[in-house]
C-alpha cells in the first residue's frame, strides 16, 4: 500500500491532470476509506465511503435507491461495498441534497483495485440529474398519454349519443351501438336504408331529407330538434347536428350526424322555470334584490327591487357610475375596496358587505346588506352575481335596543337600589349596578360573583330563606322578601328588601335571574297607607295618624293600591272595610299571596260584629279596629298601629313569603 501511495504521489501531477479532464467526479480511497486523491468534481461528494458515510449529517444528505426497494443503508453504499471487495458498476442512483438545499440525482459506482499491497477503491460520481428527470418526465408523459388513450377509448365505446352517417343517396351508411339499440335493429338490417324504408312518418322523413340535401348541396352544417317514436316504441324529442365529410377531391361523400335525447333537458328546463318562479316568490317574500355585473364591460343588470333601492326607474341604463352614485359618500371607498378584493385573482371571489344608500329622490338613507361571487375564466374576472337586501328596519331596531340598553344602564347606575342580573346555569352574577358598593361597602369589581360565595355575606339566620327564595326564582316565580347581610368590609348589618323575578328567553325558559335590592337600614319605618273609597274619611284618618309623626299615603280603591304595592316602602296598611268590605278585604289576601311585606289592619264600624273581625283576620289582617266618626284620637287604632310598626333597630324577624319570588 505504501508503494501504491508513493506511486500516486509520484504521478500526482499527471493523475490530477487526467482526472480533471474527466466529466465525472473521481476519488481514490485507501483500504480504510480515507481519501487519497480526487478531482474537483468529486469534492462535494467525499462523504460516501467508510466511517464518514455513517455521519448523520452525511446520511441526511444522501438517499440511495437500488431497484424498486426503498432507500439503502450506508453499508450498501457502493464505496463501502468496494471496500469489501465488490464491484458496483454502473452504480447506484442517489438523490443528493446540497448545502443550499437543492437536490440532484447522482449515480455512484465503485470498484476495488489491487496493487502490490493493500487494495484501493476508485469511486466514480456522475451527475445524472438532467437525464433522470427527463426520464421521469417521459415516463409521466407516457403514463398520461396511456391514460388519455384509455379514457378516449372508453368514452367512444360507451357514448350515449346517437352517431350515424348518410351516403349521397340519403341511406344510412353508419350507425353506432346506441342508434342500433334505439331502432332494435342490427347493423346489417339498418345500413343501406332510408328514412322512408324505416317507416318514418312521411312529413318527418321529408323534413330530414331536406336537411341532408342542404348539407350535400351547400356544404353547410345544419341542426334542429324533432319528436320521433322509434320502432321499439320509445318516443322522445331529439336534437341533431349534421355536417359534411369531404373526400380527397373536395366532394362531399358523407353526411355525418349526432343526435341526443333532449327529453331530460326539456324536463330540466321546465323545472328551471318552476325554480325561477319559486325564487321570484322567495325573493319577494324576503325583499331580496338580485343583480349581475360584467367586470370587463361595466354593465350592470338589476331587477326591479334593486332599482327601487337605488331609485333608478326601469328604462334607465345602469352602469358602475350609477351604482356608485347611490352609495353614501362615507361608505363609497370601503365598497370599492370590497369589490376590488372580490375580483382579485388571488382571492376566492366572495363579496359580502353592508353599507348605506342615499336615495336619488328625497335623500332617504337606507342600510343594505349584500353578498355575491365572482366567476373567473382565462385568468380574469368575467362575471359577478349578487343579492342585496334592505336592512334599514333591522338597523333602526338595533339602534333602539342600544338606546334602551344605554337608558337602562344610566337608570341602573343612578338608582339608589341595587339592580342585578344572574346566570342560573353558571351559578353566578353577571351584572351589578353601582349601588352595590354603597350597600355592600366594597367596589363592584371586588364583590363575589358566584352565588355560592355571595350567599356567605347573608346573615346566617336568613341564609336558608334566601336560598329557598332563589330556588323559587329559578323555577320561574317572582318573589319579594327581606333579609340581612353582614357587610364584608366593616361587619355592619344591613336590612335589605329583595324583589326578584325570572328573565325568560324566546322559548319561555328561565335563562337569567333579575333582582332589585333596596337598602331599608336607614329608612323610617313610620309609613302608613290608607285605603278608603271615601276621600273625606281617608283625609280624616290621615290627619289623625300624622299627629303621631307617621308618613301617610292614601289610595281611593283597592285596585289602585294593589297596582303600587310591590314597590312601596314597608309599612302598615289601614284598610277601611266600612264601605266596600269585599273589595277591601282583597288587599290582605293579595299581599299574602304575592308575598309583599306590608302589614294590614282592618278598620270597621262601631257596630261591626265578631264575624266581621274574624273575616278580616282570615283574609290576612293582623288586627281589626272599630272606628267612630269622631275626629278625636282613637286610642285603639293608635295602639294597633304601634304594635305592628317597629324601628329599624327592632325589626321583626324575617318571615318567609308564602309563595316565594321568581326571578
Amino acid at each position: 500500500m505504501a508503494t501504491l501511495e508513493r506511486a500516486l504521489r509520484d504521478q500526482s501531477p499527471l493523475l490530477a491532470s487526467i482526472l480533471d479532464t474527466l466529466p465525472l467526479g473521481v476519488g481514490i480511497y485507501d483500504h480504510h476509506g480515507h481519501l487519497v486523491h480526487s478531482n474537483a468534481l468529486m469534492h462535494p461528494y467525499v462523504g460516501l465511503i467508510g466511517q464518514a458515510s455513517r455521519d448523520p449529517t452525511q446520511m441526511d444528505r444522501w438517499r440511495g435507491y437500488e431497484g424498486d426497494d426503498g432507500p439503502i443503508t450506508p453499508d450498501r453504499y457502493p464505496g463501502n461495498r468496494a471496500l469489501r471487495g465488490e464491484t458496483v458498476l454502473p452504480g447506484i442512483d442517489f438523490l443528493h441534497r446540497g448545502k443550499d438545499g437543492s437536490e440532484r440525482w447522482i449515480r455512484v459506482g465503485a470498484a476495488p483495485v489491487r496493487g502490490e499491497g493493500e487494495a484501493i477503491v476508485v469511486l466514480v460520481v456522475q451527475d445524472i440529474d438532467d437525464l433522470k428527470r427527463a426520464t421521469q418526465r417521459v415516463d409521466a408523459a407516457s403514463a398520461e398519454l396511456a391514460s388519455q388513450s384509455r379514457f378516449l377509448e372508453t368514452t367512444l365505446s360507451s357514448i350515449p349519443d346517437f352517431v350515424y352517417a348518410f351516403d349521397p343517396e340519403k341511406r344510412f351508411a353508419y350507425a353506432n351501438a346506441a342508434m342500433l339499440t334505439l331502432f332494435g335493429l342490427s347493423s346489417d338490417e339498418m345500413l343501406g336504408r332510408t328514412f322512408a324504408d324505416l317507416d318514418y312518418p312521411p312529413e318527418l322523413a321529408e323534413e330530414l331529407d331536406g336537411h341532408i340535401d342542404r348539407v350535400l348541396n351547400d356544404g353547410v352544417t345544419t341542426q334542429g330538434e324533432v319528436y320521433y317514436r322509434s320502432p321499439t316504441g320509445y318516443g322522445a324529442y331529439f336534437d341533431f347536428l349534421w355536417g359534411p365529410v369531404h373526400a380527397e377531391d373536395g366532394a362531399i361523400e358523407l353526411v355525418v350526424g349526432v343526435s341526443r335525447d333532449t327529453s331530460e333537458r326539456r324536463v330540466m328546463a321546465e323545472e328551471l322555470k318552476r325554480s325561477e318562479a319559486r325564487l321570484r316568490i322567495a325573493t319577494d317574500l324576503v325583499g331580496l334584490g338580485v343583480y349581475t355585473w360584467d367586470p370587463s364591460t361595466g354593465v350592470h343588470t338589476w331587477d326591479q327591487r334593486v332599482r327601487e333601492m337605488w331609485g333608478v326607474p326601469a328604462p334607465a341604463p345602469v352602469d358602475t357610475g350609477v351604482f356608485e352614485a347611490g352609495i353614501h359618500p362615507d361608505d363609497r371607498a370601503r365598497v370599492q375596496d370590497a369589490i376590488a378584493a372580490a375580483i382579485d385573482l388571488a382571492g376566492d371571489g366572495s363579496y359580502s358587505i353592508e353599507y348605506r344608500l342615499i336615495g336619488r329622490t328625497g335623500g332617504q338613507t337606507r342600510h343594505v346588506a349584500t353578498s355575491g361571487r365572482t366567476t373567473f375564466a382565462d385568468g380574469r374576472a368575467v362575471a359577478f352575481i349578487g343579492a342585496v337586501i334592505d336592512v334599514t328596519a333591522q338597523r333602526h331596531v338595533e339602534t333602539s335596543v342600544r338606546a334602551s340598553e344605554a337608558q337602562f344602564r344610566s337608570f341602573a347606575e343612578h338608582s339608589r337600589s341595587l339592580l342585578w342580573i344572574g346566570d342560573p346555569e353558571a351559578g353566578k352574577i353577571v351584572y351589578r349596578s353601582a349601588a352595590f358598593e354603597r350597600i355592600w361597602g366594597v367596589p363592584c369589581a371586588e364583590g363575589p360573583t358566584a352565588f355560592s360565595e355571595w350567599i356567605k355575606d347573608v346573615h346566617p339566620a336568613d341564609r336558608q330563606q334566601v336560598e329557598r327564595s332563589l330556588g323559587l326564582v329559578r323555577a320561574g316565580e317572582a318573589v319579594q322578601f327581606e333579609y340581612r347581610i353582614i357587610r364584608p368590609g366593616d361587619g355592619a348589618i344591613r336590612w335589605l328588601r329583595e324583589t326578584s323575578f325570572p328573565i325568560r328567553d324566546e322559548n319561555g325558559t328561565v335563562y337569567r335571574l333579575g333582582g332589585i335590592t333596596a337598602d331599608l337600614s336607614n329608612q323610617d319605618e313610620h309609613q302608613l297607607y290608607i285605603v278608603s273609597t271615601k276621600i273625606g274619611e281617608a283625609r280624616r284618618l290621615a290627619n289623625l295618624v300624622r299627629s303621631l309623626e307617621y308618613r301617610v299615603r292614601t289610595f281611593d280603591s283597592a285596585s289602585a293600591f294593589l297596582d303600587m304595592a310591590p314597590v312601596l316602602t314597608p309599612g302598615c296598611v289601614l284598610v277601611d272595610v266600612r264601605q266596600s268590605r269585599n273589595e277591601c278585604l282583597a288587599i290582605p289576601r293579595e299581599l299574602k299571596a304575592r308575598s309583599i311585606a306590608l302589614t294590614t289592619i282592618a278598620l270597621g264600624s262601631p257596630t261591626a260584629d265578631v264575624a266581621s273581625a274574624v273575616a278580616a283576620m282570615k283574609a290576612g289582617a293582623v288586627d281589626f279596629v272599630s272606628l267612630s266618626d269622631e275626629d278625636a284620637p282613637q286610642s285603639a287604632l293608635l295602639i294597633a298601629i304601634s304594635s305592628v310598626t317597629v324601628t329599624p333597630g327592632r325589626r321583626h324577624p324575617m318571615r318567609a313569603p308564602r309563595r316565594g319570588w321568581c326571578g
